[in-house]
């Protein structure tokens, strides 16, 4: 039989309680607790030390005066009571002590103390404890020792009694009490101000249990109190925010997606079947090649999709110097269009940047423009103040100021280009921007007369000393000297800009 071991506790936290509440509770009221036994002990012990100063400094001043006025005769037989101290003797100092004059109270009584100054000091303090005629614990004693005629050396002890509160246990008590109260009352105090704070917390964590996946639109009550809890609850909704936008397009995407690989696949098996069913009515030869266009379609598809995934994990690219210039140059060269495709490349415009993702970007750029084109197709590689400017302009039928940023969502098509034979996948433009997003840039739909212009711009890389290009296109790998024109892919004879790539107006910033 195997018996198993009960889980073992945290040995962290073992005796704490697990509610914040309590926690916050039992710490402010161990800290008050301590704070009040520190306070309390000194404010005790300061009180016996005054207490016991000011009584030993009456008595001192008693025993002096008294030993003053019978120095010089003039205390002689009964003592009178000196700054409220009763309590005064003379006694002389030989072998066998006896009182030589004392006050009222102390008549026929043995020496108050047989204590002497040490040699070469006047006085000595000291106590008497345990004589139940004073009605006291103790008596607080201070002598002097002065010189009398006839007498010699005499001592004079003056004596007050203690207040019966230094000996006893009552101040002691009285403060632990005080303490005790304080400690509740604080205790009480904590626990219902830590419950208020906590309160729109724990609506928080109401309202977000009642949250699920499949049901975003909740939002957090946030407390009229500019406070850390408002704080914390507005972070939430937006967050919430976020995730709900993050969820719809998830599952916009997720039904494009599913419609856009069911299309083709519908196609594909369809024209199967129906060479199966019927296969003296079908050319073979076609069906495979409506076959193999289909399936074309899915691999750009889900081409097109991973190449999303990768850009939404959100991995940064690796970036090194790259020559745009030359990149544009090597794409258009390896380019194979329906159309011309002419175009204006300054030399050296240079960017930080990842060869295969700008590549992408570009043939993204004029996929799109051929697809729409009329008749021709043009690039425009510039510098700009700071940033690098490369735009893609047709003579197609352009696209609408209400549509300029409708073009870049996912699966998205125009009225133009309803057909998916004719309209590509629809995230041709959508991987563009987030390529151009990721390497701190932006692409936009720029005003033209005619046709679509769509202007890319990314950050300008100055004195770059090592530039990466790709291969130039008749495969030497060279670069043109500094300020040289550079050569012209075949299919872009002119030079100057036509209309298509000219901003709608004079003068005209895009």
């Amino acid at each position: 039989m195997r018996v198993t071991a009960p889980p073992r506790r945290a040995r962290n936290g073992r005796h704490w309680p697990r509610s914040l509440r309590a926690r916050v509770t039992l710490a402010a009221v161990g800290l008050i607790g301590a704070v009040l036994l520190i306070v309390g002990v000194a404010t005790i012990v300061a009180a016996q030390y005054l207490i016991t100063s000011h009584l030993t400094a009456r008595a001192a001043r008693a025993a002096q005066h008294t030993a003053a006025a019978y120095r010089h005769g003039a205390a002689t037989g009964v003592l009178p009571a000196r700054d409220g101290v009763a309590l005064l003797q003379v006694v002389s100092t030989g072998r066998d002590p006896r009182v030589l004059a004392a006050s009222a109270p102390l008549q026929g009584k043995a020496p108050l103390s047989h204590a002497l100054p040490a040699s070469g000091k006047d006085r000595v303090d000291t106590r008497s404890c345990g004589d139940p005629a004073w009605h006291s614990d103790c008596l607080n004693i201070v002598g002097y020792r002065t010189t009398v005629p006839g007498h010699g050396t005499v001592a004079v002890y003056g004596a007050v009694p203690g207040p019966w509160a230094l000996g006893s246990p009552v101040p002691a008590l009285t403060v632990a009490g005080l303490c005790i109260v304080v400690v509740v009352v604080a205790a009480g105090v904590t626990w219902r101000a830590v419950g208020r704070t906590l309160r729109p917390v724990a609506q928080l964590e109401t309202a977000m249990s009642e949250i699920t996946s499949t049901d975003l639109s909740r939002r957090m009550p946030v407390p009229d109190s500019p406070d850390e809890v408002a704080r914390l609850a507005a972070t939430l909704n937006a967050t919430l925010d976020r995730l709900q936008r993050s969820g719809e397009q998830q599952r916009r995407f997720v039904a494009d997606a599913s419609h856009e690989l069911r299309t083709p696949l519908t196609a594909l098996r369809t024209r199967v079947e129906l060479a199966l069913s019927a296969p003296e009515e079908t050319d073979p030869m076609e069906t495979l090649r409506e076959c193999l266009d289909d399936a074309e379609r899915l691999h750009h598809v889900v081409e097109d999709m991973l190449a999303l995934a990768r850009l939404d994990a959100g991995v940064e690219p690796a970036r090194i110097p790259l020559d745009l210039s030359r990149l544009v140059e090597s794409e258009l060269a390896q380019w194979s269009s329906r159309l011309p495709v002419s175009a204006r490349v300054d030399p050296g415009v240079a960017v930080a940047g990842n060869r295969l993702q700008l590549a992408r970007l570009l043939v993204n750029l004029l996929s799109n423009a051929d697809r729409y084109a009329a008749g021709h197709v043009e690039v425009v590689v510039r510098p700009e103040g700071e940033e690098a400017v490369v735009e893609v302009c047709d003579d197609g039928p352009g696209i609408p100021s209400a549509d300029r940023e409708r073009v870049f969502q996912r699966f998205t098509r125009l009225d133009a280009a309803r057909s998916r034979t004719a309209g590509g996948t629809g995230l041709g433009l959508t991987i563009a921007r987030d390529i151009a997003l990721a390497h701190g840039g932006s692409l936009h739909v720029a005003d033209s007369l005619r046709g679509a212009r769509l202007l890319l711009r990314l950050p300008l890389l100055r004195d770059a000393d090592r530039l990466a290009s790709p291969p130039s296109p008749d495969g030497s790998g060279s670069q043109a000297p500094s300020g040289a024109p550079r050569p012209v892919a075949a299919q872009s004879p002119q030079p100057t800009r036509s209309a298509a790539c000219r901003p709608h107006g004079p003068g005209e910033r895009s």
